[in-house]
This record gives C-alpha cells, sequence and structure tokens, in this order.
C-alpha cells in the first residue's frame, strides 16, 4: 500500500490543475481567473482564419489580372488619407496598452476612445474613396481590377467593422472596471487586433498598387 501512495497523491496534485467541468461552478470561476488567455487564444485564431481568406483573394487577384481583358486602374489619392488613420488608430491603441499596463487607466480610456474614432474615420474614408472611383465610371462589374478593388476593400472594411464592435465592448468594460489588470488585458487584445488590420491593409495596398497586369502575367509565367 505504502507503494501506491505516492502515486495517488501525485495524480490528485495533477487533477487539481485541470479546469473543471464545463458546467460546475469551479469551472466558471476557473474561465473568470483567465479570461485573457481563452481571448486571446480565440484571437488568435481567427487572425488565422482571416489571414488565409485574404490570401486567398490576392491570389485570386493576381491570376485574374493575369488575363487579356484585365487592365489596372488608378487607385484614388483618398487611400493614402484612409491608410494614415489606419496607422495612427494602430499606434493609438498600442500606447493605450502601455498606459494600462502600467495603471494610467484613465489616459489608457483616452487613448482608447481616439483609437477608435481613427478607425471610424478610415472607413469614412474608404467610403470617400469608392465614390471617388464610381465618380471616374470605376463599377464593380466590367473591368477584374475594379472588381477586385470594391472586393478587397470591402471584404477589410467588414472586419474593421467588427473591430469596432470589440473596440465598443472594451471601451464600456474599461468604463465599468477601472482595475488596470483588467484594462490592460482588453485595450492589448484591441491593439494586436488593430495591428493585424493594419498589416492586411498594408498587403491590400501593396497588392493592388503594384500588380498590374504585366507584372500579375509574369507572376503566372502567362507573358
Amino acid at each position: 500500500m505504502s507503494i501506491f501512495i505516492p502515486l495517488r497523491e501525485s495524480l490528485d496534485r495533477r487533477d487539481d490543475r485541470r479546469p473543471p467541468p464545463s458546467h460546475s461552478p469551479m469551472a466558471l470561476a476557473w474561465r473568470r481567473r483567465r479570461p485573457e488567455a481563452i481571448y486571446g487564444v480565440g484571437l488568435w485564431v481567427f487572425m488565422g482564419v482571416a489571414t488565409a481568406l485574404f490570401s486567398l483573394f490576392i491570389t485570386s487577384y493576381i491570376m485574374r489580372m493575369s488575363s487579356n481583358d484585365a487592365a489596372a486602374i488608378a487607385l484614388p489619392h483618398q487611400l493614402w488619407i484612409s491608410t494614415t488613420w489606419l496607422v495612427l488608430g494602430s499606434v493609438l491603441l498600442q500606447l493605450s496598452a502601455v498606459r494600462a499596463r502600467i495603471g494610467d487607466v484613465s489616459r489608457a480610456r483616452t487613448l482608447l476612445l481616439c483609437g477608435g474614432i481613427c478607425a471610424a474615420a478610415f472607413l469614412a474614408v474608404q467610403w470617400w474613396a469608392w465614390q471617388a472611383l464610381l465618380a471616374q465610371q470605376v463599377t464593380p462589374v466590367g473591368n477584374p481590377g475594379g472588381s477586385f478593388f470594391y472586393l478587397l476593400t470591402a471584404m477589410h472594411g467588414l472586419h474593421v467593422m467588427g473591430g469596432l464592435i470589440g473596440w465598443t465592448m472594451a471601451t464600456r468594460a474599461v468604463k465599468r472596471d477601472a482595475r488596470a489588470a483588467e484594462a490592460a488585458w482588453r485595450i492589448a487584445l484591441c491593439a494586436r487586433y488593430w495591428h493585424f488590420l493594419l498589416v492586411v491593409w498594408l498587403a491590400l495596398y501593396a497588392t493592388l498598387s503594384l500588380i498590374t497586369p504585366e507584372v500579375a502575367r509574369i507572376i503566372c509565367r502567362t507573358a
């Protein structure tokens, strides 16, 4: 019997480290103790799926632009303005996360609000860019270059809108809970997603700007 006592004690300690059953009161307490880890993993998974989605869109764009009926479009100058807003929003959210991490929740909340305003401004300028192209008779149908411009910018805009929903939830939580630790991880997740949106947009902007039909044919070896 003495041989099995250490083994039993070891198994008991291992069981204590396991999360309790999902429907038990202990499970609720366990999830509340580590919500940042759960949401953080979920965000990484979502960004991985979104990266695969945009990669497929870019690949499809290159293949379509290699066709004989494809023509490059002149990108509106408003895209430079919207890019600036997105960069500024990403910087502000990172600064907000830093201020929350050191305990300055009030300053972090202000920076968080400014970052969300920058995201809304980005969407407004993107809509302005759409109107500029439509005024030049560049429609979503007809030219593959124009079709993919509207498709790619619309998909990215939808992801920004989704980020604003998360930003709204984080802003409400920070206002309701002034504890620095709670504010820090919520704002950090928002900042991480905004950095992701910025990287995706820069990749899309570079693709739309640099991948002309001639370049696409060289890549696809159809020249």
